[in-house]
């Protein structure tokens, strides 16, 4: 025996070709418990999202009828909105031609008052004009001479012939219609007014079928005449027509007469 031979060797066993394939085989086999396992909680967590998503319609619902109702009620703001507006443009227009319709009414209602007022003043003058023609009427007739007077009248105007006609001319040498008149029968002391609408009002109206000589004859309507001449006899008369033909003496069939006054 050798003196070795009691001593333990420190070689490690060798491993058979068995041994080593059924490590091998329980590795292997570990490893696949192990996928088994991770694979089968891989498949209990996959599983998981499904349960859950069951519930994700719930919510979704619940939310989408919030949405659709804070929709409803900005869009429900919105018409209070533009309805308040447009009440209150109409209120606006309706207020601003209120202001119009009434300055429109002032205006008018001034207007009416100042032609009332210009209306009376007109009666007035009227009404005072009237007045005074009586008094004129009185005065003239108890003024008028007896005799000789017409011939005066007359001849006086016989006298002006040819002279010119001006407007506004009181003469010697230029008239106008009323001037040459008035001019006449001062020379018999009869004052006549200036103007043709007032001769045509003084003395007594005389129908044209019942002129005389001397009469004053007037065109227009009575108290608003626009010309005046004196009646000389044969259907004539004599005044100053116009410029063209200053004072001449008419045929009365050629421009007939309107009116006719007598103060002598």
């Amino acid at each position: 025996m050798s003196h070795t031979a009691h001593i333990r060797s420190h070689r490690k066993p060798r491993r058979t070709a068995t041994s080593t394939i059924a490590m091998r085989a329980g590795v292997a086999g570990g490893v696949l418990s192990t996928l088994a396992v991770a694979g089968a909680s891989s498949s209990a967590n996959a599983a998981e999202p499904v349960t859950q998503t069951v519930e994700l319609p719930t919510l979704t619902a619940d939310l989408a009828a919030q949405v659709a109702q804070s929709a409803e009620v900005t869009q429900q703001a919105a018409a209070d909105y533009q309805l308040k507006a447009e009440r209150d443009a109409a209120a606006a227009k309706a207020a601003k031609e209120a202001k119009a319709d009434l300055a429109e009414a002032k205006k008018k209602a001034e207007a009416r008052k100042k032609a009332a007022e210009e209306a009376r003043k007109a009666a007035a003058e009227r009404a005072a004009r009237n007045a005074e023609r009586p008094s004129l009427q009185s005065t003239t007739t108890a003024s008028a001479p007896a005799s000789g007077s017409v011939a005066t009248v007359i001849s006086f105007l016989k006298a002006q012939v040819g002279d010119a006609y001006v407007m506004g001319a009181t003469g010697p040498n230029a008239w106008d219609c009323s001037s040459l008149v008035q001019a006449a029968f001062r020379q018999v002391g009869i004052d006549l007014p200036r103007v043709s609408q007032d001769q045509s009002t003084v003395g007594t109206d005389i129908p044209l079928s019942q002129i005389q000589v001397g009469d004053i004859l007037y065109w227009g309507a009575k108290g608003s005449a626009y010309h005046t001449g004196v009646y000389i006899g044969n259907g004539q008369y004599l005044d100053a027509a116009n410029p063209s033909k200053g004072v001449v003496i008419q045929d009365l069939s050629g421009y007939p007469a309107t009116g006719a006054v007598r103060v002598l």
